[in-house]
């Protein structure tokens, strides 16, 4: 038995390499929080800049 009704065909999305601008940020306790979005399909996303939880360390020697 054959039916006469069939589901219209997907056309799964064109892949590419994402070009992702930032159209904004603001610090939190966690990091920079970046959003982002694609200039050529406009996905967005949220990045984070994670907080840097490592106390600095000295470049150089002491001297004297």
């Amino acid at each position: 038995m054959t039916s006469s009704r069939t589901l219209p065909v997907i056309a799964p999305a064109s892949l590419h390499e994402h070009a992702w601008l930032t159209e904004s940020t603001h610090r939190t306790s966690e990091g920079l929080l970046r959003y982002v979005r694609c200039t050529r399909c406009c996905a967005r996303r949220v990045d984070i800049d994670a907080a840097s939880v490592v106390p600095p360390s000295a470049l150089t020697r002491e001297i004297g």
